[in-house]
């Protein structure tokens, strides 16, 4: 990307995020629900469930929250981008001098800020009520890392949406099947205690593994072959709906 393409990007997703910043509320309602979840399962649903680890069962729970917490978020990102191409805001921009990529990487850049910011907040939220972490440094950037990697994956696919939708529920109901696919993981459970044709799903869908990889990390246990499937999923969704939103994004400014 040259200079006058980040330029332009940095300057719309300032755009952006002034949006936000003068309605907060999308950041604290896109953590509502998540930490809402995450105290029912605690207090009201935990004690009935064995997982079979040593830890609480709010350190087992964690990781699957917070990817709930980005499949929620990136629901906004669809519904902003829509906003703009119905209100003709994205053709005026392509009337003026600025690099075309610019706009969407602008949407992207401004969701990876506001679900980090809500994830941060439902991990304070854990923190209060008992999650702790025996992870060094080092885990906890790799954390962090799958976390980008987890929310720019799914934001690409938040594009694609927002291109393509045609109306405002259809910009932002993609996200459902996004955030009911952790619940057929590892994310509640442990997956051998699904029956079979569930338990071969779930061990077999990304959500599982980059559940796995997040736990075993914030544990500061060895972390098995998962990462790397994990990774594999990860890097393997986002080139393609990075390619499909590309594509979708040329036609529609034609």
């Amino acid at each position: 990307m040259s200079t006058l393409a980040l330029a332009d990007t940095a300057a719309l997703t300032g755009r952006s995020l002034r949006h936000i910043l003068r309605s907060p509320d999308t950041i604290v309602t896109t953590a509502v629900t998540p930490v809402a979840l995450l105290l029912l399962f605690v207090f009201v649903l935990g004690g009935a469930i064995d997982t079979g680890s040593a830890g609480s069962y709010i350190d087992y729970l964690l990781p699957g929250i917070l990817l709930i917490t980005v499949a929620s978020g990136v629901a906004y990102t669809s519904y902003r981008l829509f906003l703009d191409l119905q209100g003709g805001i994205v053709e005026r921009f392509q009337s003026m001098p600025i690099a075309r990529p610019s706009v969407l990487w602008a949407h992207v850049l401004t969701s990876l800020a506001a679900n980090l910011a809500a994830v941060a907040i439902v991990t304070g939220v854990a923190l209060l009520f008992g999650f702790r972490s025996g992870a060094s440094v080092l885990a906890w950037l790799a954390v962090a890392g799958i976390l980008v990697l987890f929310t720019l994956a799914l934001t690409w696919i938040a594009v694609v949406a927002g291109l393509t939708a045609k109306s405002v529920d259809g910009a932002s109901a993609f996200s459902y099947p996004l955030i009911f696919l952790p619940f057929i993981s590892s994310a509640f459970v442990p997956t051998d205690s699904m029956p079979g044709p569930v338990a071969w799903f779930a061990e077999n869908q990304p959500v599982t593994s980059i559940v796995d990889t997040l736990r075993a990390l914030l544990a500061g246990t060895a972390v098995g072959p998962e990462i790397w499937v994990a990774l594999a999923w990860l890097v393997g969704i986002g080139a393609v709906a990075y390619g499909a939103a590309a594509v979708l994004y040329r036609r529609r400014m034609r």
